[in-house]
């Protein structure tokens, strides 16, 4: 049965359309069982995150228009309304998107390895209610392993692309291991915060928040367990800052020369990172010429972030040809599942005549009839009843001019004999 995807994307839909098709994962299980319920659906799977809605089906090909007007009905749309975002791939495509989206090279931040989870995510809640079976399941799990390697092979994920995580990993660089460092966030929104999760993520335990607002530093300490300061405060918190993140909205700058100078006494210059994330700059440039300090500004980390996409570019596109292999060997196995059963159906053929054919000859053996003329006419009409359909196939394609059929039908049984292939399956009019 053909493998499709059926899907609307960040590359094909701004969010104000995506949002209209969204299907949240707490959705899936019901959902899927909607799908297999259609008509001709044999499995299903969803997958839908902030930059897609996508539905992969093993379905009949009138099944297509039917999820498409269903993804329609479900989000109380019109059908129609949205068909010109969606994109549709067959089979090969599938393959291929699926594992593209797996290893990140599909995502709008290249490389990001969440979609992964998420797409584990979509594909167990669909095993669980029958969604996935044979084929389905081969292939995302197929997927998962191509995506492992390809990001091992590929370090596409290796290298940070977000201002607030390039921060972090140049923290740790200058100090190693990070969970026994002071960190002092001066500010509330949502870089600070960016900056915030990342820095509990590498194992930071002591985290302070500065701000104007003690009522919005205090909200988001609370997120991440950690100590607030007034801004008029920050005199007495600077000596404590093993490493600073500022980013605030203050036209003047909140840290000045004699300020850090008279931290690092305090600290016996033990050396402080600074990173300096607000426009208009929050710390005195002049900050970063004093030794023992490490001040980065938006353009130093902008220029770092630059050269990791960069970097991760080339990666997606050094990968390219990993993705082709993955997806031959898929479509490999899904071509041998379908040759093994053309085979049992013809196999099963074959020795429904053989058991017919043997048992009158056994009858016939069993009368006194000659046996080598019985062994013969068994042969005979064996080696008719097998031929008789195909030789009529055949013929039918020869008076339909359809070469193709003949030429596979020498293929099959005349092997290796080229030069006969050549001769006798010429595709040229035979008149």
């Amino acid at each position: 049965m053909p493998l499709f995807t059926l899907g609307i994307s960040h590359h094909t839909a701004p969010v104000e359309v995506r949002e209209q098709v969204a299907i949240a994962p707490s959705d899936y299980g019901a959902r899927v069982r909607e799908l297999i319920a259609l008509p001709a659906v044999e499995e299903a799977l969803i997958l839908g995150t902030c930059n897609r809605t996508e539905v992969f089906c093993l379905a009949s090909g009138e099944a297509e228009d039917a999820v498409l007007k269903w993804v329609h009905r479900i989000n109380g749309l019109p059908a129609n309304t949205l068909d010109a975002h969606f994109y549709h791939h067959g089979l090969e495509e599938t393959v291929r998107h699926v594992i593209r989206v797996a290893g990140g090279l599909d995502s709008l931040v290249l490389g990001e390895p969440q979609i992964l989870g998420q797409l584990k995510e979509a594909w167990h809640a669909a095993r669980e209610v029958g969604g996935v079976n044979r084929v389905l399941d081969r292939l995302f799990q197929h997927a998962f392993a191509a995506a492992k390697s390809i990001r091992t092979q590929s370090g596409i994920g290796s290298r940070p692309v977000s201002v607030a995580y390039t921060a972090v990993i140049l923290a740790r660089q200058i100090f190693g291991d990070l969970s026994s460092q002071n960190v002092v966030l001066i500010g509330a929104g949502d870089m600070i915060r960016l900056c915030g999760q990342h820095l509990r993520e590498s194992g930071i335990r002591n985290i302070e928040i500065v701000n104007r607002s003690r009522e919005s530093a205090t909200e988001l300490a609370e997120q991440l367990d950690a100590r607030v300061s007034v801004l008029d405060q920050l005199p007495e918190v600077l000596p404590r800052a093993d490493i600073l993140i500022s980013s605030t909205a203050s036209p003047v700058h909140l840290i000045g020369s004699d300020d850090a100078k008279a931290a690092l006494r305090q600290r016996r210059h033990r050396p402080m990172f600074m990173v300096d994330i607000a426009v208009p700059r929050d710390i005195d440039p002049a900050v970063g010429r004093l030794d023992d300090v490490y001040l980065y500004s938006i353009d130093d980390l902008q220029q770092v972030v630059d050269e990791n996409v960069r970097h991760r570019s080339q990666a997606a596109e050094a990968a390219s040809s990993a993705v082709d292999d993955a997806t031959q060997d898929f479509l490999r196995w899904l071509y041998g599942i379908r040759a093994a059963r053309s085979l049992k159906r013809i196999r099963d053929r074959a020795h429904g005549h053989e058991e017919d054919l043997v048992a009158r000859a056994v009858r016939r053996l069993r009368a006194g009839h000659d046996p080598e003329r019985v062994l013969t006419q068994l042969a005979g009409t064996l080696t008719n009843r097998i031929l008789h359909e195909p030789s009529q196939h055949l013929r039918q394609a020869a008076e339909q001019q359809r070469y193709e059929i003949l030429q596979a039908a020498d293929w099959l049984f005349r092997g290796g004999d080229e030069a006969a292939e050549t001769n006798d399956t010429d595709n040229s009019d035979p008149s």
